[in-house]
């Protein structure tokens, strides 16, 4: 078999590989999806498990899912920091950037009322990356 051959051999078995560990990584997200929902369903107040479905639909790139789910958590439990920035920057990629503001916003506001400065600088960044420079010390 020549080099050029050989070469075809190759690209077409690594697209295979590829396109079944996109198959199967889809699948293992999709099972961990159903089980969260049925845990949801008993317990729909639970952030801890609406975050973990916001992230699953994110593995299986199902961005407007994963946005409705972390609004959710946004507003039914503000204390959740992890949500704030991670809805934020998916409402950026979606081009919403003013939603994303306010989201930053609001979750600073908490953050800062909780004294977690970790998160306080997360978003101070993602603010400032968006250059927003309000009064507030971003």
């Amino acid at each position: 078999m020549g080099v050029r051959a050989s070469n075809l051999v190759l690209k077409k078995h690594t697209r295979i590989n590829v396109d079944a560990h996109k198959t199967r990584h889809y699948t293992m997200s999709q099972k961990r999806i159903d089980l969260i929902s049925e845990m949801l369903n008993k317990n729909p107040e639970d952030s801890y498990l609406r975050y973990a479905i916001a992230i699953e639909y994110l593995n299986i790139g199902d961005r407007n899912r994963a946005i409705k789910e972390l609004t959710i958590i946004t507003k039914n439990d503000k204390s959740y920091m992890a949500s704030y920035y991670q809805l934020g920057t998916l409402l950026e990629q979606k081009g919403a950037k003013k939603k994303a503001i306010d989201v930053y916003k609001s979750g600073y506001e908490v953050a800062k009322k909780k004294n977690d400065i970790k998160t306080m600088g997360e978003l101070s960044e993602a603010l400032l990356i968006l250059n927003v420079y309000d009064d507030q010390p971003y």
